[in-house]
Parts: structure tokens; C-alpha cells; sequence
């Protein structure tokens, strides 16, 4: 764990934002705790935190909105905290721009745990360095192309057609993970854990609601759905 993560926690139930700060600071976490969305971009914005926890339903400025104004200014990651699984909140608040969600009630030690998993692949967006220089279509400084899509993998930038795109890091590792493998299907339970680092079994929803931002910025063609399997980037 890096020494003094900062974490912006936004959460309107008093009892539930005591309780989450002082077992986050127990784990070693810098917490700055606000009760609604209003004064949680104002925190954002003075502090620039290392990553958010949001609650969906805040006063003021709704969790899905304070996570689009925070996706608007940073790729500093989001999660977002629901109290119902199959809420549509739950789609709503990752196609905003969030890159996890934990349900509640939450166990404290699986929101730090998740909080970790997040800060680590942001932490290394790219994966090992030279994992993927020897792809066929890499030149000898490790870009690839997919027709007019050109991945940097060691500089992190994406190009469609000679213009930047803007990705964010769990876009950016995913679009990485199709990238490996062009013409190779994924499941969603691999992407899960290759991407978001999920050794046991996860939510593919999140999975299809980043693809889906992921195709929106790159093409909608060039991620192809393999029904009942999962997905493939066209070589």
C-alpha cells in the first residue's frame, strides 16, 4: 500500500461515514469524509485525492453526477457505493465514468480490499514492461495497429485515425488485454480478473458497460460480441 493514499469518501449517512473513515484510517488510508455531493467536488477539487468512493444516492449532487464532474476533470478512479445490486443505478453510475462499485452493507476489509485492487491497476496500467513487445503488428517500441487504431503501449496513448484518444486507465488496460490477443476471445470472467484483478467472481456488468465506453472511443466495430463467450478485438 503507497504511504498516505488520500481517499475522498462521499457518503450522507453519518453513522455509516464515522464508521467507514476510521476503519479506512485504520488501514492506513487518508480519508476526507463529506456528507453530500456539493462539498464532495469541492473536497475533490482542493485535494485531488488519490481515488473516490462515491455513494449513489447523496444529497445535493447525486453520486452519478459528482462522478461524471469528477470524470469531466480526472481519470482518478471512482467507485461508486450502492445499496441494491441489481439497482440501475449501479449501470448508471459505471457508464458515468466509474471504474467499480461495491454494494452495501460492505464488509470493511473487501472495500480496502477493492480499493487495493483499483490503486494497483491504476498504479500499472500497462502491465509488465515488454509483456506485450513481442505481438505481431508491434514495431521496436512496442505500438500496435489494428487499421487505423495505433496503441503505445509503453507511452500510454491511444490514436484513432491520427487523433488522441482519451482513455481512462481501466479502459486503457482493457484496451491492452484485447490487444495481446487480436482475434482471441475473452471471457468476461477472464477480463475480470486480468483487468480488474478479481481472483473470485465478479459483476460482468462491469465488464459490458466498459467495453461498450470502450467501443464508444475507438470504434464501435472494432470490439466484436461473441455471444455466450465473451469478446474479441478484430486483428
Amino acid at each position: 500500500m503507497m504511504v498516505e493514499t488520500h481517499v475522498l469518501f462521499v457518503e450522507d449517512d453519518d453513522v455509516i461515514r464515522e464508521a467507514t473513515q476510521l476503519a479506512l484510517e485504520r488501514d492506513g488510508f487518508v480519508v476526507t469524509a463529506m456528507p453530500d455531493g456539493l462539498s464532495g467536488l469541492d473536497a475533490f477539487r482542493a485535494d485531488r485525492p488519490d481515488i473516490a468512493l462515491l455513494d449513489v444516492m447523496v444529497p445535493g449532487l447525486d453520486g452519478v453526477s459528482l462522478c461524471r464532474r469528477i470524470r469531466d476533470e480526472s481519470t482518478v478512479p471512482v467507485i461508486m457505493l450502492s445499496a441494491r445490486a441489481d439497482s440501475i443505478d449501479v449501470v448508471l453510475g459505471l457508464e458515468a465514468g466509474a471504474d467499480d462499485y461495491v454494494t452495501k452493507p460492505f464488509d470493511g476489509a473487501v472495500l480496502v480490499a477493492r480499493i487495493r485492487a483499483v490503486l494497483r491497476r491504476f498504479g500499472h496500467a500497462g502491465g509488465p514492461a515488454g509483456e506485450l513487445g513481442g505481438q505481431d503488428g508491434a514495431d521496436e517500441h512496442g505500438a500496435l495497429s489494428f487499421g487505423d487504431l495505433e496503441i503505445d503501449k509503453e507511452g500510454m496513448e491511444v490514436r484513432k485515425g491520427g487523433e488522441p484518444v482519451a482513455l481512462t486507465p481501466t479502459e486503457m488496460r482493457l484496451l491492452i488485454e484485447f490487444s495481446a490477443a487480436p482475434g482471441t476471445v475473452l471471457s468476461r470472467d477472464k477480463l475480470l480478473e486480468r483487468v480488474w484483478d478479481y481472483g473470485w467472481g465478479g459483476d460482468t456488468r462491469v465488464v459490458d458497460v466498459h467495453v461498450q465506453r470502450l467501443r464508444t472511443k475507438i470504434g464501435q466495430d472494432r470490439i466484436e460480441t461473441v455471444r455466450g463467450f465473451g469478446y474479441k478485438l478484430k486483428a
